[in-house]
C-alpha cells in the first residue's frame, strides 16, 4: 500500500513538472485567499508557462540530439562499449527510483519546516529523477544488491538532504546573477556554477559591468549578432553545415531522412534550435510571473520564509548573450578533449550536447555576473572539461550498473557520484549496515549546517533590528 502511494506520487505528481507548478500555484493562491478568478488564471498559467517552456526545451533538444549524432559521425567517434545499460538498471534496482523521489521529497519539505535555514523547496521534477537514479546506482556499485526498502529509505535521505542543500549553495551567487532573492536554483550544475562563479572571481578575468556580455559593443556589419535568436540560428547552422560535410553519409541519411537535401535539413534544425530558445524563453517568463506571488501562499502559511526553486532555463532570460558565449565555449572545449583522449588513447568521448548547452549556458550566466564575457567564456570552457574528464572516470565508475550515467551526466552527478562511492569504498566492511551510517551521515552533517546557518540568520536579524533602534536614540538623545 505504501509502495504504492509513494510510486503514485512520484509518476503523477513530482514527475509531472507542469501539474505540480500548478499545484503548487494553487495552494499557494488558495491560502492567501485570492478571488476564484484569479485562483484559476493563475493556476492554469503558471502550469501552461511550464508546457510551453518544454515545448520549447523539446524544439531545441530534438535538434541537440540530430546535432549531436551528425558531429559525432564528423569527428569518428563510436560510444564506448558497454556490458549493461540504463534499461537493464531501471528493470532491476533502479526500478526503485520513483519511491526515492517520493520518499526524498516528503523529507525535504520535513527540513524545510522545521530549519528556517533551509528556505528553498526543490522544484525540478526531471532532475529528481535523475538524482535517485544516480544516488541508487551509487548505492548498487559501492555494495552490491540491496535490500529494496533499505535503498529507497537511505536514498531517500542522501536525496532529501541534496535537495535541501542544493539551493543554499548557490544562493548568494544566484542573486548575484537575479538582482533579487524571489527564487531559488534548483539544477544539477549546480557545482559548476560554484566552480564558475568563485573561479572566475579569484583569478580576476574582468569587471563585471566594465565586460557584460549584454553591453559588447559590435561592428555595425555583425551587429544582428545581439540578437539571440539570430545568433543562435547562424552559429548552430555553421556548424551543422560544416558537420554534415565531414559525416557519414549513411549516418545523415539515418539522422536527417530522404525529404530533404541534407544543407536544407541542417538549415532547418539551425531555424528549430533558435525557435526552441525563444518559445522555452518566453515559457519561462510566463510561469515566473504566476509561480513567484502565488507562492507567498505557502511561504506565509505551510511553510515560513520558503521560496521555490527552479529550474535553470529561470536565470537565461537574464544575459541571454552570455548564454551563447558559454555554450561554445563548452562545446569547442569538449571537442578540443575529445580529439585529444582520442589521439592518446585514453577514451572515447561522446559529444553531450545537451549538457553541454545547459551547463556551458549556466557557467556562461554565472560567469557574466562575476567577470563579464570573459568570466562567460571562462565558465563555458570549465564545463566542457568537467563533462570530459567526467565521462572518462566515471564511465568505470558506473560499469556495473548504468555506464550511460557517465555520458547524460551534469556536474552535480559527478561531485556527489564520487563522496557516495568513496564512502562506500571505505566502509564497505560494515556490508549493507554502511549504507545507513551514510546516510545518517549526510542528514547530520546536513543538519549541523542548517542549524549554523539559522544561527547566523537570526545573528543577523537581531543586528539590523538593533540599528534602527541605536538610529532612533541618536535622533532624541540632547
Amino acid at each position: 500500500m505504501v509502495q504504492d502511494i509513494l510510486q503514485g506520487l512520484a509518476d503523477n505528481l513530482l514527475s509531472q513538472v507542469p501539474i505540480l507548478i500548478g499545484l503548487i500555484a494553487l495552494v499557494g493562491l488558495l491560502l492567501q485567499r485570492k478571488p476564484a478568478e484569479d485562483v484559476i488564471g493563475g493556476t492554469l498559467r503558471a502550469a501552461i508557462g511550464v508546457v510551453i517552456m518544454t515545448i520549447g526545451i523539446d524544439v531545441f533538444v530534438g535538434g541537440l540530439a540530430s546535432f549531436q549524432a551528425i558531429v559525432s559521425s564528423a569527428v569518428g567517434v563510436e560510444p564506448p562499449a558497454a556490458t549493461t545499460t540504463l534499461d537493464d538498471f531501471l528493470a532491476g534496482p533502479g526500478a526503485a527510483a520513483p519511491l526515492i523521489i517520493a520518499g526524498g521529497f516528503v523529507l525535504h519539505l520535513v527540513l524545510v519546516r522545521l530549519f528556517r535555514s533551509a528556505r528553498y523547496v526543490y522544484l525540478t521534477g526531471h532532475l529528481m529523477l535523475w538524482m535517485s537514479i544516480v544516488v541508487a546506482a551509487c548505492f548498487v556499485e559501492a555494495f552490491g544488491d540491496l535490500d529494496r526498502w533499505t535503498l529507497v529509505g537511505a536514498g531517500s535521505v542522501v536525496l532529501a538532504c541534496y535537495f535541501t542543500l542544493q539551493p543554499l549553495w548557490i544562493a548568494p551567487l544566484m542573486r548575484r546573477v537575479m538582482g533579487h532573492d524571489q527564487f531559488g536554483l534548483a539544477h544539477t550544475t549546480s557545482t559548476l556554477a560554484l566552480a564558475t562563479g568563485y573561479g572566475a572571481k579569484a583569478l580576476r578575468l574582468g569587471d563585471p559591468v566594465k565586460h557584460d556580455t549584454e553591453k559588447l559593443r559590435m561592428p555595425r556589419g555583425v551587429a544582428f549578432l545581439k540578437d539571440m535568436n539570430v545568433a543562435t540560428a547562424l552559429v548552430v547552422g555553421v556548424i551543422m553545415l560544416v558537420a554534415l560535410a565531414f559525416a557519414d553519409p549513411e549516418t545523415v541519411a539515418a539522422v536527417a531522412g530522404e525529404d530533404l537535401a541534407p544543407f536544407a535539413w541542417g538549415v532547418m534544425q539551425a531555424l528549430r534550435f533558435a525557435g526552441g530558445i525563444a518559445i522555452l524563453l518566453f515559457g519561462v517568463r510566463m510561469f515566473l510571473a504566476e509561480i513567484v506571488p502565488s507562492f507567498k501562499g505557502i511561504s506565509d502559511r505551510l511553510l515560513p520564509g520558503s521560496r521555490p526553486a527552479l529550474d535553470i532555463p529561470v536565470i537565461f532570460p537574464k544575459a541571454t548573450t552570455a548564454v551563447m558565449v558559454g555554450f561554445l565555449a563548452s562545446t569547442a572545449t569538449f571537442l578540443v578533449l575529445l580529439g585529444v583522449f582520442a589521439a592518446a588513447g585514453w577514451f572515447v568521448l561522446v559529444p553531450p550536447m545537451i549538457m553541454l548547452f545547459f551547463g556551458g549556458g549556466a557557467g556562461g550566466v554565472f560567469g557574466n555576473a562575476v567577470a563579464g564575457w570573459r568570466g562567460a567564456v571562462f565558465g563555458g570552457v570549465l564545463n566542457g572539461v568537467v563533462l570530459a574528464v567526467g565521462q572518462w572516470v566515471f564511465w568505470g565508475v558506473f560499469s556495473g550498473t548504468a555506464p550511460e550515467l557517465a555520458t547524460l551526466a551534469d556536474p552535480d552527478w559527478y561531485v556527489v557520484s564520487a563522496v557516495l562511492v568513496a564512502a562506500g569504498g571505505v566502509l564497505e566492511p560494515l556490508g549493507a549496515a554502511a549504507v545507513w551510517v551514510i546516510a545518517g551521515a549526510v542528514l547530520a552533517a546536513s543538519v549541523v549546517v542548517l542549524a549554523v546557518l539559522g544561527r547566523r540568520a537570526a545573528r543577523a536579524e537581531r543586528l539590523a533590528a538593533a540599528a534602527p533602534a541605536a538610529a532612533d536614540d541618536d535622533l532624541v538623545r540632547p
